[in-house]
């Protein structure tokens, strides 16, 4: 797998100078750098180490004002060479380069101590014991120390084969299939156009693919590929690449925009990270303290809001969140590197657990949820992230980036899960998951809701869907609120008639007053047949207004005793039958009817006869065509 080195350390250690003595390629391209003789932007340069081997080298500025532009070189190097100047020794960037390395997760690497032919053996070999002393607490701690001078060659084949050794023993971190290219540097080339160049930390990407600059959304095409200084057709995570860009001006990217596929990142202004401040920093980490953060190539201005506590001292680790200026876009297990103002020097660091920040309470129990995030387990990562997002849910697409996972361990995680109902798929179309304790707890919600309804509407049979989701399943997306109620149809908690849900055996409960109403208004409207009586007449009769029966009518109607025809009318519900099947009789011969034809077949006078055409005008049994109706056809 290829593999990226990066080189560290103080100002005019020679840092650029032994890259040319090893590869013949000169870092410094900006006239200023030569002319003051110092690296003021990342350079890049490659080493062929045989067996097509070709290791990616970043060099990075040196110079205590350009720190962020070594904090965006390294935060894509899979190792460090940490150059020191025999002639000087450890130096204040020597320092605090290596901690930045640490902060980003840089664990292996090794040591070039330059400039030996500027000292003697004696003052070499008290260099090599500082150096070797001063490094043992950190992750360089017995890295090979190896004496070289890039003006007389000494102890650069030496330097060589430790690379090489050093290469074919590294073992890269894992790196998700999720294309992402940090874009730390932009330019135009004659006959080309706009060139974005950075070091490909995940995936692969081809010619003639469909790309998005983020944290915006401005796309783009692939129109050519370089990588690691040869023209290819597919670059590959580890390369250095260069890709042109269809269509783009370099006004359109900026350095720190990340190059990726469309709709598979998800800027955020609020990420949950777990931070650790050095114990080498003079000062706690206070709350709510404004601060630089460096993410890959982009610097922007944060305040990190402390969840648990109201600082961090040095040498503390602790889950936070961090709130941007602008839009962020990350991934899981991302290094990050925090400056503060005065002085201006790295202070913290750590690694980003939620790349699209969840909403948390200080000092709320979900602060320890948010902790699972740090987890080195991803099925424990992945439940984390389903419960802190709540009801709207995750996708597919956002839980890769809340992961950093490969598609394929992504879905094995999913389906473990599954299996132990700690995520669930509640929407198959737009591959949407819900944590599974979550659901839980609202599949339990939903049934006491239910129990509360009818209760209080003690005489309704049950409630329908559409008020449901308006009352009780309001903030739920519509995919889930549909989930829950067939899992607990097929549970058996609940029941439904057709769009009415009801707990599993509600009958509608009446008192003996309101049961006696009912036996009245529907015996009334029984015997009344295909001429019913006046409501209020009967209303009357039980000494009751049109409010007060409201609960009884609409019981009526809902069991399907009663039929409402218009305002006041209703008709007993075997009566509007019988006239339905005396229209039907009617068209087996006719081909229209008139208002006297339905006179004649149902006997009924004017005041029920237009409302009673009407009413099957609208169930769509007939169709009115100017003065006479029409048996609508059924397909």
């Amino acid at each position: 797998m290829p593999v990226i080195m990066g080189t560290a350390g103080h100002i005019d250690h020679g840092k650029t100078t032994l890259i040319k003595a090893l590869t013949g390629i000169d870092c410094d391209r900006l006239s200023e750098e030569k002319k003051r003789g110092i690296t003021i932007e990342l350079g890049f340069a490659f080493l062929d180490l045989g067996e097509d081997n070709r290791l990616g080298i970043v060099d990075v500025p040196g110079h205590e004002k350009f720190v962020k532009n070594m904090v965006a070189g390294a935060a894509g190097v899979d190792f460090v060479v940490l150059v020191i100047a025999a002639d000087e020794g450890i130096m204040p960037q020597t320092r605090e380069h290596l901690e930045i390395c640490q902060l980003l997760g840089v664990s292996a690497g090794l040591v070039a101590l330059t400039k030996i032919d500027m000292v003697d053996e004696e003052w070499l070999e008290m260099v090599k014991e500082e150096v070797a002393a001063y490094l043992e607490p950190t992750f360089l701690g017995g890295a090979p120390i190896l004496p070289v001078s890039a003006h007389t060659g000494q102890g650069l084949d030496e330097l060589k084969a430790e690379l090489r050794k050093l290469v074919a023993e590294f073992k890269p971190r894992r790196r998700s299939d999720l294309f992402r290219l940090p874009v730390d540097r932009v330019f135009t080339m004659k006959g080309h156009g706009t060139v974005v160049t950075g070091t490909m930390i995940s995936g692969a990407i081809s010619l003639g693919e469909d790309v998005t600059l983020y944290p915006g959304s401005t796309t783009s095409k692939v129109r050519g590929l370089q990588s690691h200084g040869e023209t290819v057709e597919t670059a590959q995570a580890g390369r250095r690449t260069a890709v042109n860009l269809a269509g783009l001006e370099v006004d359109d990217v900026r350095r720190g925009d990340v190059l990726a596929r469309p709709g598979s990142l998800f800027p955020s202004d609020v990420w949950d990270i777990e931070l650790t401040v050095l114990e080498s920093s003079r000062l706690p980490l206070k709350h709510r303290r404004e601060i630089h953060f460096h993410h890959g190539a982009r610097e922007v201005l944060a305040r990190i809001h402390l969840l648990d506590r109201d600082e961090l001292a040095p040498g503390e680790t602790a889950v936070c969140q961090a709130r941007f200026s602008e839009p962020m876009a990350g991934v899981w297990g991302d290094r990050v590197v925090l400056r503060s103002f005065s002085p201006l020097r790295a202070f913290a660091g750590g690694r980003v657990i939620g790349p699209a920040g969840h909403s948390i309470k200080r000092f709320s129990k979900d602060v320890e949820l948010l902790g699972q995030l740090a987890s080195d387990k991803p099925e424990e990562v992945a439940s984390a992230q389903l419960e802190l997002a709540g009801p709207k849910g995750v996708s597919f697409a956002e839980l890769l980036t809340m992961t950093n996972l490969e598609t394929k361990g992504l879905e094995k995680t999913l389906g473990l899960l599954g299996g132990q109902q700690r995520a669930v798929l509640f929407d198959k179309e737009s591959r949407r998951y819900a944590g599974g304790a979550l659901v839980d707890r609202l599949a339990s919600g939903l049934l006491d809701f239910l129990a509360e309804y009818h209760r209080r509407e003690s005489m309704k049979p049950g409630v329908q869907r559409g008020e449901l989701a308006s009352s009780w399943g309001r903030e739920l997306p519509p995919k889930l609120m549909h989930y829950l109620l067939e899992r607990l149809l097929k549970k058996g908690d609940i029941e439904a008639d057709q769009e009415v849900f009801r707990l599993k055996g509600h009958k509608v409960s009446l008192a003996s007053d309101q049961a006696k109403v009912r036996e009245t208004i529907l015996d009334a409207y029984s015997q009344g047949g295909a001429t019913p009586p006046n409501l209020k007449d009967v209303l009357e009769s039980l000494g009751m207004d049109a409010k007060q029966a409201a609960p009884v009518l609409r019981l009526l109607q809902d069991q399907g005793d009663l039929v409402r025809i218009k305002d006041d009318m209703y008709y007993h519900a075997p009566a509007l039958n019988g006239i339905r099947e005396s229209i039907i009789g009617f068209f087996a011969g006719h081909e229209e009817m008139s208002a006297p034809d339905f006179k004649d077949i149902t006997g009924l006078s004017r005041k029920y006869l237009i409302p009673v055409l009407e009413y099957f005008d609208k169930e769509k049994l007939t169709v009115r065509v100017g003065d006479v109706r029409r048996l609508r056809k059924r397909s």
